[in-house]
């Protein structure tokens, strides 16, 4: 049985904090702060990803997409319909497009896109997908489990100083 949507369980803490400290990791690596890992049933950690858009020259290496394809690659469907996804931000539209095809059935996030959009400083005029997660979930014929916005102040620190004079991506992962 899956834990009540808007309840963080001490599990699902641990693993959001996971979450943003690989988050962290990938800011270190010269890369836009956002981390994701996937855990089993019963709560071990099977993958981890990190964002790599700038480091990989590829704007669809968000952590979602790049943990989502390591997971396709290396777990059967079987073992996918049971995990959860855990991510630093709300997964953008295209993430959230991957993770329902992967057959993922679970996501908790810490920092809400909007609240992303805040500390980025985005320009209401600028271009931005915004469609929250779950209204993405919510078109596929399987359900997916949402969890957040969680953990703000630890979410949003990462994120620190990083946006700056930095445009932002249409993407908010």
């Amino acid at each position: 049985m899956l834990p009540s949507p808007d309840k963080l369980t001490d599990l699902d803490r641990t693993h959001l904090l996971s979450a943003i400290a690989l988050a962290a990791q990938a800011r270190r690596n010269g890369n836009h702060p956002f981390g994701a890992l996937l855990t089993d049933s019963i709560g071990s950690v099977l993958l981890t990803a990190e964002n790599t858009v700038l480091t990989e020259r590829d704007l669809t290496g968000h952590a979602e997409i790049n943990l989502v394809r390591l997971a396709s690659r290396t777990l059967q469907p079987s073992q996918l319909v049971h995990a959860t996804l855990y991510a630093s931000t709300e997964p953008c539209a295209m993430c959230s497009g991957a993770v329902y095809w992967s057959g993922v059935r679970r996501v908790v996030y810490a920092l809400a896109a909007a609240e992303l959009n805040v500390l980025a400083g985005a320009d209401p005029s600028e271009q931005l997908l915004d469609l929250p997660c779950r209204r993405v979930f919510e078109a596929g014929g399987s359900a997916v489990a949402v969890s957040g916005p969680h953990l703000y102040e630890d979410a949003a620190a990462v994120h620190a100083g990083y946006w700056g004079e930095e445009p932002v991506s249409p993407c908010t992962t």
